[in-house]
């Protein structure tokens, strides 16, 4: 491995346990083991132990909720439904890693109430719709409040948190994981003074707030013996501007939540009733962004307060957020400011990221992108999650791949992400792919997304794919295009189109002026750059993801974006992360951008847009010294008409079937490579 990386490969002990190295795999929810109708989750358990095998030195599970969950049984009720979960404790012990069990008291207050969500999660409404006092308001939907949990049913949730606890030990687990004095779950709301209003034995000074919790682990602790290990999710702060309102990197605010200055009280506390390790991080539901960053946050965004944890504990502390990027990891553990480095996403995109940054390879690693649009989406439709560049989380069984039988010439149009993601997977099956780009790089529309300067690892992706796409076996020819029934198609047993979208017109007068410009245009001819540096004025006609993307782009740089958006909300896509939505929409408002909803464009002119608003008032003009045109893509298929005699199968993926992302590009890829 390179040098500079030894030290996060030194073991180091939590408690009496030695852990082989610095990495956990720390808790993606929806990562389970153990499903809410008491199964035993056999998927749960192979992405777990393939994790493992990954070289992560300590895993944790997805939350396992201790109270009743759909069939009025509590957890610690389920020991012959749980045990089996034995199988998974085994295959990562195997693999050399230690496993933690991950225990929660469940949502409280941002539990979604929606029925639909409900049942596909096997849930009852009055279970698990609760929250540590009467009236707070529900994160989903703020008119709406959840019962408030009696002093006796929280005595109930300790004793089921230690008798399951009983039941991990028992199953295998090295410990448990409380979950969550952290994110705005229920324990979580129980320890912040601003949503817990009570006046008993659980609320009003720091330790009778903090009473659940302590509670929780002087039990565990008692019960399962020093070996055991206990660690604590924490948040250091909560982010909270107030309900429903989070601080953006770099904003001066109030804290609502648990501020800075109370997190070392409250380690004192954990640490007194036995916490072998405290897993930090910041952010809640409603500054969600924090506890699962988006792209838009910076690498490391949560490094400066699990930092001045650090100097108030004496166990070990662990920190997540952004980090997987090795160098940036290895050099907050020298220069001591947390003792363990907490990634998922990274091994998500990449099962064997660990393994790859021991061997010295970290740059062989599928990057993660930070979109959130399989992990964290997929979560709240009540489904297993997935990875946007990698189908096979929760799937590993269903996409293996052999090699084909009868090895194809196969011919795949276009080098954007789902062409080289299938040309990868094929060419590794032993077929003979050819890939024809007609641009002079690979990378398709996805070029443009990744030419903003946030998308590091955008730009990372589309040269990973290049390289895996070439060593695999796969021919790319780039400056070739193929426009029609080319005749030289004739020469392949299979054709794969991926040639992806275009972009849609605007029919407005003025959308053929020389200042104004497609989306990727825009980004691709390095006139965005010019116009921030500038500080020139910047009309943006749509604002869905990628229009409000270059306005942020624009907008921290110095520039003078408006957005015109036709809907009357901005990101108008239920595929998009609340995540990433709600940061992006926070930044904006924080950088200045000005943003219109329900806006209509009539003309444009050399020096402005003409629109009406939705306020029904006469037309506007906006000035504009550029107008960019982002008002989506459409599919494009270069194979139009019926195929002359002779031609080959066509397979038609990614945004050339259907505009899409970047997970259902790959997730095309990946159908077809089983079949094709």
């Amino acid at each position: 491995m390179k040098k500079e990386h030894e030290i996060l490969f030194t073991p180091m002990r939590i408690g009496p346990v030695e852990i082989k190295n610095r990495y956990i795999f720390c808790a993606v929810g929806g990562t389970h083991v153990y499903r809410n109708d008491g199964s035993y989750d056999a998927s749960g358990g192979a992405h777990l132990v393939r994790r493992a095998q990954g070289g992560p030195g300590l895993m944790v599970t997805g939350d396992t909720v201790v109270a009743p969950m759909g069939d009025g049984r509590w957890l610690h009720e389920k020991r012959d439904d749980f045990l089996p979960v034995s199988r998974t404790v085994a295959g990562v012990h195997r693999a050399g890693a230690k496993i933690l069990l991950q225990l929660s008291a469940g949502s409280g207050r941002v539990m979604p109430d929606d029925p639909e969500y409900l049942a596909a999660c096997g849930l009852d409404p009055g279970l698990i719709l609760v929250a540590p006092s009467e009236g707070l308001p529900s994160y989903w939907n703020p008119e709406k409040s959840y019962r408030a949990l009696s002093a006796e049913e929280v005595y109930e949730y300790i004793h089921s948190f230690i008798e399951s606890a009983k039941l991990a030990r028992e199953a295998g687990f090295d410990g448990v994981e409380i979950h969550a004095v952290h994110e705005g779950y229920l324990l979580d709301q129980f320890t912040v003074a601003a949503t817990n209003r009570r006046t008993d034995e659980f609320g009003g000074t720091l330790e009778r707030r903090w009473a659940f919790p302590v509670k929780v682990v002087e039990g565990i602790r008692k019960a399962c013996g020093e070996g055991f290990l206990i660690s604590v999710r924490f948040s250091v702060a909560s982010k909270m501007k107030g309900f429903n309102s989070g601080a953006v990197p770099g904003e001066a605010y109030q804290e609502f939540g648990r501020s800075m200055e109370e997190a070392p009280g409250a380690v004192r506390l954990l640490e007194a009733a036995g916490m072998d390790l405290l897993d930090a991080d910041n952010g809640s539901y409603d500054a969600w962004y924090w506890s699962h960053p988006p792209v838009y946050m910076p690498m490391g965004c949560n490094v400066p307060e699990v930092a001045y944890i650090k100097h108030f504990a004496s166990v070990p502390v662990a920190c997540a957020g952004r980090l997987n990027d090795p160098d940036l990891a290895a050099g907050c553990l020298r220069r001591g400011l947390f003792d363990f480095v907490g990634v998922a996403r990274a091994l998500l995109a990449d099962p064997d990221y660990v393994n790859k940054i021991e061997r010295g390879e970290p740059d062989r690693a599928k990057p993660c992108i930070a979109c959130h649009n399989a992990c964290l989406v997929r979560i709240f439709r009540g489904v297993d999650p997935s990875c946007a560049v990698n189908p096979q989380v929760f799937a590993e069984d269903r996409y293996t791949y052999g090699k084909a039988e009868k090895p194809l010439r196969i011919a795949v149009i276009g080098g954007g992400v789902s062409g080289l993601e299938y040309a990868r997977l094929a060419a590794g099956r032993g077929h003979h792919v050819t890939v024809f780009e007609k641009e002079g790089t690979l990378g398709g529309s996805f070029r443009a997304a990744a030419a903003l300067s946030f998308k590091e690892a955008d730009r990372a992706l589309i040269a990973w794919y290049g390289r895996h796409a070439r060593e695999a076996g796969a021919d790319i020819r780039l400056n070739m295009e193929i426009r029609g029934w080319d005749p030289r198609l004739r020469e392949y047993d299979a054709v794969v189109v991926a040639s992806g979208g275009r972009p849609k017109a605007l029919p407005v007068p003025g959308a053929d002026l020389p200042h104004v410009f497609t989306a990727a245009g825009y980004l691709l001819s390095g006139r965005a750059a010019a116009d921030a540096a500038a500080g020139r004025r910047v009309v943006i006609v749509g604002g869905g993801l990628s229009g409000c993307e270059i306005a942020y782009e624009l907008a921290k740089a110095g520039g003078c974006p408006s957005v015109l958006e036709a809907k009357p909300q901005l990101m108008d896509d239920p595929g998009l992360s609340p995540a990433n939505r709600i940061l992006l929409l926070d930044l904006l408002r924080y950088h200045g951008a000005v943003t219109h909803t329900s806006a209509c464009v009539l003309e444009i002119t050399e020096a402005a847009v003409r629109a009406t608003l939705a306020d029904g008032g006469p037309c506007r003009l906006f000035p504009a010294d550029s107008v960019v045109l982002a008002a989506g893509y459409e599919a494009e298929n270069p194979l139009e008409g019926p195929a002359p005699s002779g031609m080959p199968p066509v397979h038609v993926i990614g945004d050339a079937r259907q505009v899409g992302s970047v997970m259902t590009a790959t997730q095309d890829a990946y159908d077809l490579a089983l079949v094709v």
